[in-house]
């Protein structure tokens, strides 16, 4: 899902700061006043977007925020025109409704004028624990010129990078069963189909062009099985203070069909720690391990990799000084730490918004052997993130990564831990 939106929140806040901060002008009228806020019944927010993978991406936002008597986040609608110099000119529809602190669904739709375009809807219900059963459900399309393929290993080069154009649509469903607050036993059931076409981009080379026998270039696809173990002591699921989370999984992928002839199998361990350290501030922690036990004729794009942002058990894990999968292999080990302090909070858009700095560590590797200790030859990055918080249901961030190949720019919503 595009994600770029988000900034808009954080800047948002930044922008209400800074205007709270200074005396009140007197009103503009003509065509300036069209970018005094206090005139318009949405916000609009520039947006700046460097991303590794796809550049720097530039548009604004205009962000309408419906909020209920507590001031609490009910719906959020974000549009946006954009120009990025890869492909163009593009427009998104958004809309992210919050019914209330147990359900939540979005959708989000759009595309540039090359190559690109993106159709994501999600719906979740049972996020307070209170009830037996939960529910997740999502239907994804998305059409993407920026992915980028090094090789295998845990040393793969930068100078072997090359572009790929992916067309990934899937559709997910995931049932669990609560048994207390703390435990619940979860079922998900997804269907993939991935089609890799020669890269977009006229700098960096094709993936073909290095790689031409690499098994997944092409229309190749697959139908995952998953068995979850949870426990989960967290106060809130989107932003938690203080509690434990732990997934441990496993599960079998075939290659079309419901119960066809195994492609793979898998299984992990996926940790989440918080501490509260005053009424301010909160140690995060994650600590994620994956392996492939078995695979057979497996798609590259299947494997187990590291890099981005995001702590998602179906992506990438996260190292935030390199973009997204940026290392592949069957197996991949991730540890981050964050420290969240608050700042300060503003009124802005109708509700309460508190507002964070977050230095972060990351480290993680891939490897192809199971016997191997994780811990050694760990990739490295560090960095700091702004975080803007709408409790109890919604977190918008900007992490700023830096590695051993540059810095990386991440923006998004809810935590990446």
């Amino acid at each position: 899902m595009g994600v770029r939106a988000w900034l808009a929140l954080c800047l948002t806040c930044l922008w209400s700061c800074a205007n709270a901060a200074t005396d009140p002008a007197p009103a503009e009228h003509g065509f300036w006043s069209l970018f005094d806020g206090t005139r318009l019944p949405f916000v609009p927010v520039p947006e700046i977007d460097v991303n590794p993978n796809s550049g720097t991406t530039i548009g604004l936002i205009p962000v309408w925020v419906k909020t209920d008597e507590q001031q609490h986040v009910r719906r959020i609608i974000a549009p946006d025109v954009i120009y990025n110099p890869y492909f163009g000119f593009g427009a998104r529809a958004r809309i992210f409704d919050y019914p209330s602190a147990d359900e939540q669904w979005s959708v989000v739709g759009g595309g540039k004028q090359r190559v690109e375009r993106e159709f994501d809807a999600r719906y979740e219900s049972g996020r307070l624990h209170s009830e037996h059963w939960s529910i997740a459900l999502a239907a994804v399309y998305d059409r993407s010129g920026t992915p980028r393929f090094y090789g295998f290993g845990n040393r793969s080069p930068v100078t072997d990078q090359t572009n790929y154009t992916r067309r990934l649509a899937y559709l997910q469903a995931g049932l669990g069963r609560r048994f207390g607050r703390a435990w619940q036993l979860a079922y998900t059931f997804r269907a993939r189909n991935v089609d890799v076409t020669p890269g977009s981009l006229a700098e960096i080379a094709s993936i073909e062009s290095r790689f031409g026998r690499l098994r997944g270039i092409g229309t190749s696809g697959d139908t995952l099985h998953r068995l979850s173990a949870i426990f989960d002591s967290r106060d809130n699921e989107t932003i938690p203070r203080h509690g434990f989370s732990l997934i441990a999984y496993a599960g079998m992928a075939a290659r079309r069909g419901f119960l066809n002839a195994s492609l793979y199998s898998e299984a992990g361990l996926d940790t989440h720690g918080y501490w509260r350290l005053g009424s301010a501030t909160t140690l995060a922690a994650h600590v994620a391990v994956r392996y492939l036990p078995s695979s057979r004729h497996v798609p590259f794009w299947a494997l187990n990799s590291i890099g981005g942002d995001a702590s998602d058990i179906d992506g990438s894990l996260p190292l935030r000084g390199f973009g997204e999968s940026r290392f592949y292999d069957r197996d991949a080990f991730a540890a981050n730490c964050e420290w969240r302090r608050r700042i300060g909070s503003v009124e802005a858009v109708g509700t309460h918004i508190d507002l964070e700095l977050t230095p972060f560590v990351d480290a993680g590797r891939v490897f192809s052997r199971g016997g191997t200790l994780p811990l050694s030859g760990l990739h490295k990055a560090g960095g700091l993130g702004v975080r803007a918080i709408a409790t109890p249901t919604v977190v918008g961030y900007v992490d700023f990564g830096y590695g051993s190949e540059g810095l990386a720019v991440f923006t998004g919503i809810n935590y990446p831990l």
